[in-house]
């Protein structure tokens, strides 16, 4: 009985619910559209994996596995490092940028028990993302011998720098999902919330409910046209001109 009634009350004010819908997806897509700034993500891959200067075609063994894996870790620092940075902005002058803010926007990520490291640069600019993260993984490969004295870093792949690109924070579908749901949570508690302040009846099975009486009679609503039609006098079909009912003065 109360689930049926809490589905009348938001029945009632299905018109509220849809706007202020309606209004969050409009918000959404203006913020994303108008308010954003389009942020785009160019990746390059690197592999860690130390070759045999004996035989280069020789497969590593379990022992240079485990070490090129633990050196990993390393190598996310020295990436983001000003070693790095600063060698990164002083060859590539066009970027325009400053060590600090390359690192800052610059990833990398691994996963467990893999031996390939993934770089990440986000920018305004796709084609200054793919160039950026590309001399990253360039400068990071010819230095890394210098540093660590091991020459097991490979770039598995590169950005390409004319490749169409979308941007990674504007609305997706799940931001709309996302907005139609608080939405309709601010709808619902507003809903019910206005029904809660409402003390009027609504219906006679409310009264009812509420006083514990029997109904004895309901008063209709009434127009001004049905005030009208009553005060009017029925017009007789077979009535003449200067026929009618009058009234003496006596009467």
């Amino acid at each position: 009985m109360e689930l049926k009634h809490y589905f009348k009350i938001l029945l009632r004010k299905l018109w509220l619910i849809v706007a202020i819908v309606l209004i969050g997806c409009i918000i959404t897509a203006a913020k994303s559209y108008y308010f954003t700034t389009a942020i785009y993500q160019a990746n390059a891959k690197l592999i860690v994996n130390q070759a045999s200067l004996n035989d280069p075609n020789a497969l590593p063994s379990v022992g240079s596995l485990q070490t090129d894996m633990m050196l990993i870790n390393t190598y996310k620092e020295i990436i983001k490092s000003p070693a790095i940075m600063n060698k990164v902005v002083e060859q590539n002058p066009q970027l325009q940028i400053s060590p600090m803010g390359l690192s800052a926007s610059t990833t990398v990520v691994s996963a467990n028990e893999s031996q390939i490291v993934n770089l990440m640069v986000s920018s305004t600019s796709y084609e200054k993302a793919a160039e950026a993260v590309n001399a990253i993984a360039k400068v990071f490969k010819s230095e890394i011998p210098t540093i660590m004295n091991v020459n097991n870093v490979t770039i598995l792949s590169e950005a390409v720098v004319g490749e169409a690109a979308s941007p990674i924070n504007m609305s997706s579908n799940m931001d709309f999902v996302v907005a139609i749901v608080l939405s309709l949570l601010i709808a619902g508690g507003l809903v019910f919330l206005l029904d809660y302040l409402d003390n009027t009846y609504k219906s006679e099975s409310e009264l009812i409910e509420d006083l514990g009486l029997p109904m004895l009679a309901i008063v209709t609503k009434i127009n001004k046209g049905d005030l009208k039609s009553r005060n009017k006098p029925p017009a007789s079909k077979n009535q003449k001109v200067g026929e009618g009912t009058y009234a003496t003065i006596n009467q």
